[in-house]
Formats: C-alpha cells, sequence, structure tokens
C-alpha cells in the first residue's frame, strides 16, 4: 500500500532501493506517529473536517494501535511503504472510509516531521535521566574518593598531584555542560511542525495552535517552509548535544585504559567486568572502556554525517533527508548503551590507595616546594630556580601531604555548587508539561 499509489506499478528494484530501511526504522517512529493523529484529527473535528462520532471511533482504533506500537507487537508489512501508510491501512481495515479520513490537511512529509520530533523528544528525555545518573555516581565516587591523591598529567608527563575526587568530579562536572547542550538541542526540537504539509502549509481552515497544545509542544515552527526546512536540522542540533555528551564519556573511556593498564594501576575492574586473551591467561582487558571510546567516537562523527547530506538541497523536501534516519535513530540508543555502561564501571570500579607514595612521583610535589618558598617571603621566580636546582643536584625532597582549599581544588571539590549547577538544568527541561498531554492524549 501506497499513500501516493495512482495505480501505476513501480519497478521492483526502484521500489526496493527508494524504500530502503524505511520500514525498519519507522517501526521506533510508530508510537509517535499514532499519537500525532490522534492530535491531528481532534483538531480536524473541531475545524468541522471529522464527525463527533468519526473522531470517537478513530480514537478508540488508534488507542488500541498505539498500545501495540508500545508494546513492540506494531508491524510494517512488507507490501506497505511506511508507518504512515500501515496506520491508515489498520484503521481502513477496521473502520472502512472513516480511517481514509485522517490524512486530510497534512501530508507525509510534516508527518514524518513531527514522528521524529516526538521521538528525538522522548529519547532525550531518556538521555539526561542517563547522563543524570552517571552524574549522581561520579559524585559519589568523588566526594568517597576525594583524599586519594594521584598524580595528574601534562603532555603525559608527571606534572601536579591531582585526586581521584577530581577526577571522578571533573566528568560529573563537564557532563553539567553537556546538559546544557542537550537542553538547547530539547529546545529545538520541542516545537511543532504539524501543519506544514509538503512545506507550503494547507488551504484548510486547520488549528496548528490546538495541535501545539494537544501534543506539549512548548512552541510552534510558525512558517510553513521553515518547518519543513527543520527536517534534517533538528537531527543535527541533537547530534552536537549527543556528541557533546560522546566526548565527555570517551575521554572518561580513555582515562579508564589507561589508569586500568599495569603501567599506571589507579584503578581496578571487577575481574567480570573484563575480558581475556586466546593465548594469554593472565589477561584482563578493559574492553567496556574501549568500546565506548570507539562508540563514542563514531558518534562524534554523527554531525558532520548528517551535515553532509544536507550540504548541497535547496529548501523543501528532498528524499536525501530519508538516509538522515538511519544514522540518527540507532545512535541515540548507542549513546544511551554507552551512558548505562559506563555507570555499571563505575560504580564497581575499585581505586588503588597509596598511589602517589611511589618515589617515581615524587616529583610532582615540586610547585608544592615552590609555593611553600612563596609563602615564607621568597620571589616565586628565585622559589622556582631554587627546587629546579635541587631536582637537577637529585637533592629535591617533598612532603606529599596536600592543602589546597580554593574553590574546585583538591582539598575544595565544590561537589554541591555542581549539583546545583546540574538540578538548574534538568529543571528547565519542564519535562511535566509533555508527559502530562501524552498522558491525557493516548490514556
Amino acid at each position: 500500500m501506497k499513500l501516493w499509489d495512482k495505480g501505476i506499478s513501480v519497478n521492483k528494484k526502484i521500489e526496493a532501493f527508494t524504500v530502503g530501511r524505511d520500514r525498519e526504522m519507522d517501526v521506533f517512529l510508530a508510537p509517535f506517529d499514532v499519537m500525532g493523529t490522534m492530535a491531528h484529527i481532534t483538531m480536524l473535528e473541531t475545524v468541522g473536517l471529522l464527525k463527533k462520532d468519526e473522531l470517537e471511533i478513530l480514537l478508540i482504533e488508534l488507542k488500541k494501535i498505539y498500545q501495540q506500537a508500545v508494546n513492540g507487537q506494531f508491524v510494517i508489512e512488507d507490501t506497505v511503504e511506511d508507518v504512515h501508510s500501515q496506520v491508515e491501512l489498520l484503521l481502513t481495515q477496521s473502520l472502512g472510509d472513516v480511517g481514509k479520513k485522517v490524512h486530510s490537511g497534512r501530508s507525509r512529509n510534516d508527518q514524518v516531521l513531527l514522528d521524529l520530533k516526538l521521538f528525538t523528544r522522548h529519547r532525550l528525555q531518556e538521555v539526561v535521566g542517563a547522563v543524570t545518573t552517571l552524574f549522581d555516581t561520579l559524585q559519589k565516587k568523588s566526594e568517597t574518593h576525594k583524599n586519594v591523591l594521584i598524580p595528574g598529567y601534562t603532555h603525559l608527563q608527571v606534572a601536579m598531584p591531582s585526586s581521584f575526587g577530581l577526577w571522578f568530579g571533573a566528568f560529573a562536572e563537564s557532563l553539567a555542560d553537556d546538559m546544557l547542550v542537550i537542553q538547547a538541542a530539547y529546545k529545538m526540537t520541542n516545537q511543532n511542525p504539524l501543519g506544514a504539509a509538503a512545506g507550503y502549509g494547507s488551504s484548510f481552515p486547520i488549528n496548528r495552535t490546538l495541535t501545539t497544545q494537544l501534543l506539549g509542544f512548548e512552541d510552534l515552527s510558525y512558517n510553513v517552509v521553515y518547518a519543513q526546512m527543520g527536517r534534517g536540522k533538528t537531527e543535527k542540533t541533537v547530534a552536537y548535544a549527543m556528541a557533546s555528551v560522546a566526548q565527555t564519556l570517551g575521554k572518561l573511556a580513555v582515562d579508564g585504559c589507561m589508569y586500568t593498564s599495569q603501567n599506571f594501576g589507579f584503578l581496578k575492574l571487577p575481574d567480570e567486568l573484563t575480558t581475556g586473551s586466546s593465548i594469554m591467561p593472565h589477561k584482563k582487558n578493559p574492553d567496556v572502556f574501549e568500546l565506548i571510546r570507539a562508540k563514542c567516537n563514531k558518534i562524534q562523527a554523527l554531525p558532520e554525517s548528517i551535515g553532509m547530506i544536507m550540504a548541497n538541497l535547496p529548501s523543501g523536501y528532498f528524499r536525501d533527508l530519508q538516509l538522515i534516519k538511519e544514522m540518527f535513530i540507532p545512535a541515540i540508543e548507542e549513546l544511551m548503551d554507552c551512558l548505562q555502561i559506563a555507570t555499571f564501571a563505575i560504580e564497581n570500579m575499585t581505586v588503588t590507595e597509596n598511589v602517589m607514595a611511589d618515589e617515581k612521583y615524587k616529583l610532582a610535589f615540586s610547585v608544592e616546594e615552590v609555593n611553600k618558598l612563596v609563602l615564607q617571603g621568597v620571589p616565586f621566580r628565585d622559589a622556582y630556580k631554587i627546587v629546579g636546582g635541587q631536582i637537577e643536584k637529585g637533592d629535591f625532597s617533598a612532603d606529599i601531604t596536600i592543602n589546597h582549599t580554593h574553590e574546585g581544588s583538591i582539598g575544595n571539590l565544590c561537589t554541591a555548587q555542581i549539583k546545583q549547577k546540574m538540578d538548574r538544568l534538568i529543571e528547565g527541561f519542564e519535562f511535566s508539561k509533555m508527559e502530562i498531554a501524552v498522558e491525557k492524549l493516548v490514556k
């Protein structure tokens, strides 16, 4: 079944090539397509394009289809082109001609725009939840191990004392900044494109403000041409937010690979979180971090991949945009997997105590000794030369106790302030408006 079928058969090779993976990807969009149809026909009844009794029986049937989609029972048949066609087919099979009325005042173009917006909005809420869980885990580890020193590095050379409190806490605060980018992407996503039709509006007297309210959108994409132009732009913006999170996770994974190696030995994963070698019986490999690193590198490439598909497209709809779904939808799932497995690994890893007692880290305390001389009245440049001379002669010795008190340092992690920063960002999403509207619509 094709909504555009005019009785002319399409060559099977052309059909297979143009449909591509649409059926596979559209299954993910099914609950949201049904949800959008509910809002659309509710609006159609208010403007006189549906009768009240028609709306009632359509909503009953759509709620059944919605439950099938939520429960994973929704199937797009081989003879059906996409999710929109399948939903309309099911309605027509159950209700007859009234099922054919649900498409009035819209196009598959604004349907898929709406589906992707609703899908992305929903998945971003899940991403926010997963980021928050990892953030809380990192903050807990930071506080638990705030007094355990480790060396900090510049140029991969031992530089100055750091701590597990700083290391865990750094990734927590990085996630707070990532959340700011996610929020911007969410706000762009949370605008209603429905009513743009094929990108130029409709001559029907539709009420776009009503569908905006029914679906719990924060705002409306007012200009119908821009609403269509938002296809791809929204996904690219969300991809940038995902890439920001992936950058944080990727750096965490790189450190995890290094710090669990024998040459560092700062962290240890439980044996059940590692893998082995087929020929080296001693190996306990941090594959979990290696795969997070690789997957996050792939996600960081996503904005450019989407951008290259859109790069030379004029305004209006083009079939090129279909391909974005094939990389965008799986990428969200991949990011969620990385967030969840990173949280699990962080929760279960152990830290090594007394790392800095090792003689090879002694020089990391040279700045501390310079600062002590400065506090005694020695000019900094002279103090630097004094300690540098001791190091060159092999006479340097250091006190390995640390007393940093300024904001965000080893002795003052500002964990509570970073938590407040994150809490303010999470409140800014205002998910409740969306949740209430969707619950009212589908239940």
